[in-house]
């Protein structure tokens, strides 16, 4: 699964990822507010990193032109079948800083698999787990951030009491 995804960062994808989790600190668009704190310029919130996949060609859940798209609606809008990424549930997400990521870096982003494990659970049956490390990488070879992603798959569905 190792692939790599190429990410520039632009002070106002910072800005509009801000704005669309709703979080108004200057930090993330107030260049001269930004300036006069530690990080010395404007930063990225915790959880852009997740902003990846709006930089990745093969997103299957990005609509692409004269395409059928899965979409977002009720029901979906194109395709016949289930999505690749569906049948799962987003367990967990955690993340690692190695530095800020600030305006004018160009990522690199490789993804790889990580561990598998399994559990028992008495109302879906085996539970599967999975994690995807994605590792972010600067324009001078630095690791900037190590994002964790953990989806579980259950034998069955979960039984309702």
């Amino acid at each position: 699964m190792a692939r790599e995804i190429i990410m520039p960062i632009e002070a106002s994808h910072i800005m509009m990822f801000a704005r669309s989790i709703g979080d108004t600190n200057p930090i993330y668009y107030d260049q001269a507010y930004a300036e006069k704190e530690d990080t010395e310029g404007i930063i990225a919130p915790p959880t852009f990193a997740r902003a990846v996949s709006q930089f990745d060609p093969d997103y299957e859940l990005r609509p692409k032109a004269n395409e059928k798209w899965f979409g977002s609606g009720k029901a979906p809008t194109g395709i016949q079948n289930r999505a690749k990424t569906s049948g799962g549930l987003h367990a967990e997400q955690h993340f690692e800083y190695h530095k800020n990521l600030k305006p004018g870096d160009q990522l690199t982003v490789r993804s790889r698999a990580g561990e598998t494990w399994q559990k028992d659970s008495k109302r879906a049956g085996r539970l599967k787990f999975s994690e995807t490390i994605q590792e972010f990488w600067d324009q001078d070879g630095e690791l900037v951030i190590t994002m964790r992603s953990i989806v579980v798959h259950t034998e069955k569905p979960v039984e309702q009491k």
